[in-house]
């Protein structure tokens, strides 16, 4: 009987750590403006991500590059660094309501900025995109939707993880 009951209880609690993520019914009448260009990349004032387990980069969200769009799309610039001191950078959105992500431009020092022309929205919960995914969950989104404006949106990702959320 326990091992049924912890079952019962694993399963329960997946399921609320994903709903804040289900998906609800796709609203057929969306349309994704188009992105605007990426802001030039900075690795000065970057918003930390706590670290992911098994990845030995470090993210960091720069606060400044943070819009939400009229099609209700967060879009940002996260940098990635290496403990040997390699910078990338990634241009993204999150739609909320549908927990998908999409990378605009992918940037490294030699190349600068490179539009991602295929790039497809994806969803949160793939293993590539767990820094994405984060962003998602401490700031970005609220429920199904994005976490009221831009600025709301910065002010929770610097916020301690007991005071986000909460009315400024």
């Amino acid at each position: 009987m326990r091992p049924s009951f912890a079952a019962a209880a694993l399963a329960l609690w997946a399921g609320a750590a994903l709903a804040q993520f289900s998906l609800s019914t796709p609203d057929p009448d969306w349309r994704e403006a188009e992105a605007p260009p990426p802001p030039a990349v900075t690795t000065k004032g970057l918003i930390e991500l706590d670290n992911l387990p098994g990845s030995s980069l470090r993210f960091g969200v720069d606060p400044a590059s943070v819009t939400l769009g009229n099609d209700r799309v967060v879009r940002y610039v996260v940098v990635a660094r290496s403990a040997t001191g390699a910078v990338n950078a990634m241009y993204e959105g999150i739609r909320c309501s549908e927990a998908q992500v999409r990378t605009y431009a992918r940037y490294n020092p030699d190349s600068g900025w490179v539009k991602q022309e295929s790039s497809q929205w994806r969803p949160l919960h793939e293993s590539i995109a767990r820094h994405s995914l984060m962003i998602a969950r401490t700031g970005a989104c609220v429920g199904q939707g994005p976490n009221g404006t831009a600025k709301q949106i910065v002010r929770d990702l610097k916020s301690p993880i007991d005071r986000r959320f909460d009315a400024p």
